[in-house]
C-alpha cells in the first residue's frame, strides 16, 4: 500500500506541525541559516560547533601584521656636542640622522643610519658600523 504524503495530511492544520504560527516565519525560530549565531559567545548552536576541528575559534597568527622595530633617532650634532673626545661610541637601538656636522674622527655603532650622516662621518674619516 502507498503511504501517503505528508503535505496532504497537514492540510487544514493550520500550522503545517511546526507548532506555534511565529515559528514557520522564514529561520528566525532555528538561530539563522548555516553557522548563523555560532559566534564566540553564542549557546544556540553550541553542539554544532563543538564538534567542528579545535581551531574554529580565534585569529591566525600567521596573517597579522608584523610590528616594525622602534628605532630612537639622534642628530650628529648632538653626537658631537654630547660626547667629545670619544673615540668609539655605542648607539645600539638608534637611527643616527645627518643634522648638523661633526668635526671629530669618530666610529659609531648602530641600528641604521642615514645617507647624509654616513657621508659626513666619512667625509672625516669616521666610520658607522650598522648591527641587527
Amino acid at each position: 500500500m502507498k503511504k501517503r504524503k505528508k503535505a496532504s495530511r497537514f492540510r487544514g492544520s493550520h500550522t503545517h506541525g511546526r507548532g506555534g504560527k511565529k515559528k514557520a516565519r522564514g529561520s528566525g525560530h532555528r538561530g539563522g541559516f548555516g553557522k548563523a549565531g555560532t559566534g564566540k559567545r553564542a549557546d544556540q548552536k553550541k553542539t554544532l560547533i563543538l564538534n567542528l576541528d579545535k581551531k574554529y575559534f580565534g585569529k591566525s597568527k600567521t596573517w597579522r601584521k608584523k610590528i616594525p622595530k622602534k628605532t630612537k633617532i639622534i642628530n650628529l650634532n648632538q653626537i658631537s656636542n654630547l660626547y667629545r673626545g670619544k673615540k668609539e661610541i655605542n648607539f645600539g637601538g638608534y637611527k643616527i640622522l645627518g643634522t648638523g656636522n661633526i668635526e671629530e674622527k669618530i666610529i659609531i655603532k648602530a641600528a641604521s643610519v642615514s645617507k647624509s650622516a654616513l657621508d659626513k662621518v666619512k667625509k672625516v674619516g669616521g666610520d658607522i658600523i650598522l648591527e641587527n
